[in-house]
C-alpha cells in the first residue's frame, strides 16, 4: 500500500475528491498536508489538487509555488520523488518549473466546466501504463487558465522525449481543433517533466473514478499508479 499525500492550499476544492478516490475507491492510505507545513509525513506519492490557490491572484498557481510546503514538495521531486498536479495543481507544478510550458487564459476568456474527450499520447509513464493508447476517455474540466504554452523548441523537446501525457481529442479519438476546449498548443492536455516522475494535467481524472457518477474513465490514471509503485 502507497501512503499518498494530498495537499491542501487557502482555495483548493479538489482536494477531498481527490482523498475519497485514493482512500475509499483505490483503498491507499492517505493524509492532507497542509500549506503551511514543511513535512510530507513520509508520503511516496505527492499530489497537489485543483482549486483556486489564494483565489487564483497575479496568475493561477502563482503565490502558491512559494508556500513553505513547495520547498518539501520541489526537493521531492527533484530527489525522483512522484507528484501529479491536477488543474490548479498543473499551474502550480509549471508555476515551480516542475513541468515545462505554462497555462494561459482559455481562448474563450471564460471558465469552461464540461466533459472533453482524451487519448494517452504514451505508455512510458506512471500514470498512462495502464492506459490503451487507441481509448478515448472522457474526463471533465473546469479551468479558465487552462490553454498549454511552450517555446516551439519546448514543443518539440516535449514530442521528442515522449513527454506528452494526453491531447484532447473528439470522442471518436481525433485530434482536431475543435475538440480543443481551450486553445492549448498542439491540443495539449497533460504533460510530464525530463525524469519521468512530476506529471500535470488539466482534466480531473477524480472527477470520473466513482461508478456513482456513471464514468469511471478516469479510475485507469489510479490503477496506472498503483500498477507500478505497490
Amino acid at each position: 500500500m502507497n501512503k499518498f499525500g494530498v495537499v491542501v492550499f487557502p482555495g483548493s476544492n479538489c482536494d477531498q475528491d481527490m482523498v475519497y478516490v485514493l482512500e475509499t475507491i483505490m483503498q491507499q492510505k492517505v493524509v492532507k498536508l497542509w500549506h503551511k507545513d514543511h513535512d510530507l509525513q513520509g508520503c511516496d506519492f505527492i499530489v497537489l489538487p485543483g482549486g483556486f490557490s489564494y483565489g487564483d491572484y497575479l496568475r493561477s498557481g502563482a503565490i502558491a509555488r512559494f508556500s513553505p510546503i513547495m520547498q518539501e514538495v520541489v526537493s521531492f521531486a527533484n530527489k525522483g520523488g512522484n507528484v501529479l498536479g491536477v488543474c490548479n495543481g498543473f499551474q502550480i507544478l509549471a508555476e515551480a518549473g516542475l513541468v515545462p510550458g505554462a497555462l494561459l487564459h482559455n481562448d474563450s476568456r471564460k471558465f469552461i466546466c464540461k466533459n472533453v474527450h482524451l487519448k494517452s499520447q504514451t505508455s512510458n509513464s506512471l500514470i498512462t501504463s495502464q492506459i490503451d493508447p487507441n481509448a478515448v476517455l472522457k474526463i471533465p474540466i473546469a479551468h479558465g487558465e487552462g490553454k498549454y504554452f511552450a517555446s516551439n523548441d519546448i514543443i518539440k523537446s516535449l514530442n521528442d522525449n515522449d513527454q506528452v501525457l494526453f491531447r484532447y481529442c473528439d470522442e471518436n479519438g481525433n485530434i482536431t481543433p475543435e475538440s480543443n476546449p481551450n486553445g492549448a498548443m498542439e491540443n495539449i492536455a497533460g504533460v510530464c517533466n525530463a525524469g519521468r516522475n512530476v506529471f500535470g494535467m488539466m482534466p480531473h481524472p477524480e472527477r470520473a473514478a466513482d461508478g456513482e457518477l456513471s464514468n469511471i474513465d478516469g479510475r485507469v490514471l489510479f490503477e496506472s499508479i498503483l500498477a507500478l509503485t505497490v
